[in-house]
């Protein structure tokens, strides 16, 4: 019995420290990530959009957030981040280049996590210098200029791109469940070999004597 005890203790260490690996691996993979962006991660568009926007899985929250839209060596954002729903909108200034635009975003998540990441997109034609549906202007160029692409939706004129959003979410911890499996297994391993000490334990006390 004094054999069995030990044994029993380290199946119930080995248990807590299993429980305490799989719990704590909870939290660190439930942060909030972005689902998608507009424009689509790499995708070619034919102007530039009056706006750029992050779709998340839940809505985050209005404080702390922040996103550069970047070309020619300018910050072409205009005014604060916009939480509409799950998403975070930024409206662009009015003039920007044609070329390439770097999208870098930071949000604060819905469990008070800050998240962040990058994206790009490239713009055939430069953005209009006035105001969009200015009289004058052709219907088709009014309704391209005052298009505003919604999260999940390609912006006029983008090519199919369903790349996820670059740099959108924390890898697995991988690591941690890998601990909790072992752990498992210790729990597994010691359970055996406790009860094969109690079978044996048992045998021997109620064995036979010998002659």
């Amino acid at each position: 019995m004094r054999t069995i005890r030990p044994l029993l203790a380290a199946v119930v260490a080995a248990l807590a420290f299993a429980s305490a690996l799989l719990f704590s691996a909870v939290p660190a993979s439930a942060h909030d990530v972005a689902e998608s962006t507009t424009p689509a991660n790499g995708a070619s568009v034919a102007v530039v959009p009056a706006s750029v926007s992050i779709t998340f899985n839940n809505r985050p929250l209005a404080i702390g957030s922040g996103v550069t839209v970047t070309a020619g060596g300018e910050n072409w954002a205009d005014g604060p981040v916009e939480i509409i729903d799950n998403q975070a909108v930024q409206k662009l200034r009015e003039g920007a280049p044609a070329g390439e635009f770097t999208v870098t975003w930071r949000v604060v998540s819905s469990d008070s996590h800050p998240i962040e990441g990058t994206f790009t997109f490239t713009a055939a034609a430069g953005g209009s210098t006035t105001a969009s549906g200015t009289a004058g202007a052709s219907p088709a160029a009014t309704a391209s200029s005052a298009a505003v692409p919604t999260a999940g939706t390609a912006a006029p004129g983008t090519a199919a791109n369903n790349e996820p959003a670059a740099d959108a979410s924390e890898p697995f911890p991988w690591s941690i469940v890998g601990l909790a499996v072992v752990a498992v297994g210790l729990v597994i391993y010691l359970a055996v070999t406790a009860r094969r000490k109690l079978a044996a334990s048992n045998d021997s006390d109620g064995g036979t004597p010998a002659e």
